[in-house]
């Protein structure tokens, strides 16, 4: 199965509507958001095509095909218009493997509380990277809307064989064999 795995997106409805675009065009199972969907925060500019009432129309019509966990720019009322549940975490086990969900405004790396997972997807920083740490694969797709550090905006597909970096417009940045 295939899993498309996003963080980041900050009520930018222009972004949101490429990344469902592509979901709907490739057999993709479910969506993970890794958190920060409606709101730009207090750090960000307000995105290019930044409309969270948008968002949500759009989201919510994804409901049973989303799993996603909470950032550190959802409040409470995200929960009250969103019509799937915003999880603090989320462990699943998928493709065969051990899999931890989180925002990673809290990642520790460094913690071996992370040991019993073979991967850890995470958003937080609008930075995609993949490293190995201890044997553990920390993987953050980046920023669908808001990327830093000369990245480009981006997410992930991660199915039994691989995990593909894309940028917004489907084109592929990069590939690692799992």
């Amino acid at each position: 199965m295939k899993y498309l795995v996003f963080s980041d997106v900050h009520g930018s409805i222009d972004s949101l509507r490429k990344v469902i675009e592509f979901y709907k065009n490739n057999a993709i199972s479910k969506m993970f958001i890794l958190g920060d969907l409606l709101y730009h925060g207090p750090r960000n500019d307000i995105p290019e095509g930044y409309a969270p009432k948008q968002v949500i129309s759009l989201i919510n019509q994804y409901k049973d095909k989303i799993i996603m966990v909470k950032g550190n720019c959802e409040a409470e009322v995200d929960q009250m218009v969103l019509d799937f549940h915003i999880y603090n975490k989320k462990k699943l086990y998928i493709n065969n493997r051990n899999i931890y969900l989180v925002h990673g405004h809290h990642l520790d790396k460094d913690n071996n509380s992370y040991q019993n997972n073979d991967i850890v997807f995470y958003g937080h920083t609008h930075v995609s990277k993949y490293e190995v740490i201890n044997g553990v694969r920390y993987i953050n797709p980046g920023s669908t809307t808001i990327p830093k550090e000369n990245t480009k905006k981006s997410f992930i597909v991660f199915d039994e064989k691989n995990i593909t970096l894309y940028d917004i417009d489907g084109n592929i940045l990069n590939k690692w064999e799992i």
